[in-house]
């Protein structure tokens, strides 16, 4: 079982830096697994999205890369600062977020980010082993809290389960008509036949189906599809489309294009099938 390194997950005493400059990390945390890799190899998290904040920088390193190795989608900020900036500008499925970030504490971050009614799903982590200070955050609007040092295992599985709870499932099985993900598979069923995809088809769907119903930008969908280190243009999202809705074609479930807002996948209206 890996764990954190004990040198950056010990306890030490931080302090808000409000005169420090704002950075972005040398690191952007888009250094994981090519897009030949295949989906989820850790578990199916291909469409995850999370904002890491933390400012130890060997851990926040270590943490991004990890994570990307597992499948998620991984941004990483050193400062309460550049995360507040970060969501305000980004879409996350949730928010990894270090108690004592300099800038703007993570308990500041967490305040003014329920404040404004956001339900983001965020883990607290802190190197300090406190009764109160855990009892603080969930106060504050955290949903879990994670101690230093810990399993990477321990925090994929309570990263993925407060992201099914917060789509309104539990169960890592997710539908829309007859399709059907089962996520300890890792694979399509369309009906009872095993759906072939490629790996970005297959992130892309999985984009979809976890959010069926409801669409998503293209915006969105590119975030969840392609890594940053990807030579990408606005065109490969409409091939994929293209070839997706080929698949899905007279089988009871489509892509649907809702102009100005994006892309749906839903289940075809009786009698369309």
């Amino acid at each position: 079982m890996r764990r954190v390194v004990p040198e950056v997950g010990a306890e030490r005493p931080k302090q808000a830096r409000t005169d420090a400059p704002l950075r972005i990390p040398a690191t952007r945390a888009r250094t994981g697994p090519s897009h030949d890799r295949v989906p989820g190899a850790g578990g199916d998290n291909s469409a995850m999205r999370i904002l890491l904040a933390e400012d130890e920088h060997a851990l926040g390193e270590w943490l991004s890369k990890a994570l990307e190795q597992s499948g998620f989608r991984v941004d990483w900020r050193d400062d309460g600062r550049l995360v507040e900036q970060a969501l305000d500008e980004g879409d996350y499925d949730a928010l990894v977020l270090d108690i004592g970030l300099p800038g703007r504490d993570g308990r500041e971050v967490l305040r003014r980010l329920r404040a404004r009614q956001d339900p983001l799903p965020v883990l607290m982590l802190t190197a300090r082993d406190s009764l109160a200070e855990r009892v603080s955050s969930l106060h504050d609007g955290a949903d879990d809290f994670l101690h230093k040092p810990f399993a990477l295992a321990e925090l994929e599985a309570r990263l993925t389960a407060l992201i099914r709870r917060a789509r309104g499932s539990d169960r890592p099985r997710l539908s829309c008509g007859p399709l059907h993900f089962e996520g300890a598979q890792r694979q399509f069923l369309l009906g009872d036949e095993v759906l072939p995809l490629s790996p970005r088809e297959h992130r892309l769907l999985r984009a979809l189906i976890a959010r069926s119903g409801e669409p998503m930008s293209r915006q969105q969908l590119l975030d969840r599809v392609f890594s940053d280190d990807d030579p990408v243009q606005s065109a490969a999202l409409d091939v994929l489309m293209h070839r997706l809705r080929r698949r899905l074609e007279g089988r009871g479930v489509r892509i649907h294009t809702y102009r100005g807002l994006g892309y749906a996948l839903e289940p075809d209206p009786p009698g369309d099938a």
